[in-house]
């Protein structure tokens, strides 16, 4: 069972040229300690949000010319996949250690979200922490810390979620590679919990259902299925 700890040899992987290089790195060296720790935090996940979240590692299998610059394990409700539910992650990239609530371009609950996302902007900006980041790209280390987010970020993120089909949004805690608590196993899986405690909010706010559409009137106001005798 590998020890979920990361040191300064696992995040170097990403300076490794090429991707099969690379991705052979990843897997002795990354992959395992992801692979523990989908199932170390899948009970806490399942508890905290109330139904059975499941761990699913990157596998990068889409991956034929470009080395990855990330990597990560996430935990979602369905056993088949995540990337079109609300998820979580912790992941890395080069420079640091990723754990966030994420809701990429392929989920169906994105307008249900920004419209969440806007009713509820006072409550996020005073239950999140300063120093936690947003970003609308998830292969992007860069971001926006929450303390420099206000109503009018807010605004653009729900109106890109709305507007843009490849829009998307992250937040969360990021650790340097080279801070302490990532060789401390304990102190390590104690931070996870707390930052996904803390993320909560925005997975509930993101698990809202979809309002459904309104059925379309044929004409004279017959409904939809009818409206096929009159040729549509």
């Amino acid at each position: 069972m590998p020890v979920i700890e990361f040191d300064k040899p696992d995040f170097a992987v990403f300076e490794i040229e090429g991707l099969e290089p690379r991705m052979e790195a990843l897997i002795e060296r990354v992959r395992p300690k992801l692979t523990q720790l989908g199932y170390e935090l899948a009970p806490f996940l399942s508890a905290l949000c109330g139904e059975e979240m499941f761990p699913h590692v990157a596998k990068h299998a889409r991956r034929t010319v470009h080395a990855p610059k990330d990597t990560w394990v996430a935990w979602g409700p369905n056993k088949r996949g995540y990337k079109a539910l609300p998820h979580f992650q912790v992941g890395m990239f080069g420079s640091h250690l990723f754990v966030v609530f994420a809701i990429i371009y392929e989920s169906t609950n994105k307008i249900s979200f920004a419209e969440a996302l806007s009713r509820n902007t006072e409550d996020v900006i005073k239950q999140l922490p300063g120093d936690y980041f947003w970003s609308t790209d998830h292969l992007d280390p860069r971001g926006t810390p929450h303390s420099e987010m206000g109503g009018e970020e807010y605004g653009e993120f729900a109106r890109r979620l709305k507007e843009v089909k490849k829009a998307e949004v992250t937040c969360g805690l990021r650790i340097a590679k080279d801070d302490p608590v990532l060789q401390d196993q304990d102190r390590l899986i104690a931070l996870i919990q707390q930052t996904f405690e803390r993320l909560l909010v925005l997975y509930r706010m993101a698990s809202i259902p979809p309002k459904p559409s309104l059925p379309r009137e044929g004409p004279k106001g017959l409904h939809p299925l009818d409206s096929r005798k009159f040729g549509e």
